[in-house]
């Protein structure tokens, strides 16, 4: 057993993101953390919504719109986004898009 986890090609997990959809796969999940991959086909969106645990969005490929409490960003690839919990969010694909999310349970025992 290995003390690391490496995938040499993260966007290749997934196939073509198909026409006016939104593909999805978590390829990660330990106790309390969980890494899932998104692609979104453009203009695609993820609506209003909150999480319980403390989220980072990485834009690896293509340009969104998120929308973060208040405010509003358009990002590209290389964007690196931390979000506390509960913070109400949005994701809005301007051109094909793929998302790194990582969710990370900080409750302590």
């Amino acid at each position: 057993m290995n003390d690391y986890t490496l995938i040499p090609r993260l966007t290749e997990m997934l196939e073509a993101i198909p026409p006016e959809s939104i593909v999805s796969r978590t390829f990660y999940k330990e106790a309390r953390l969980k890494a899932i991959l998104f692609g979104f086909d453009a203009g695609q969106e993820l609506s209003e919504h909150t999480s319980s645990q403390t989220a980072i969005l990485q834009i690896l490929q293509g340009e969104a719109i998120l929308t973060l409490g208040d405010d509003r960003h358009e990002v590209s690839a290389g964007a690196w986004i931390q979000l506390a919990p509960r913070l109400k969010h949005r994701v809005q694909a301007i051109t094909p898009v793929w998302m790194l999310l990582i969710l990370v349970d900080t409750v302590s025992e």
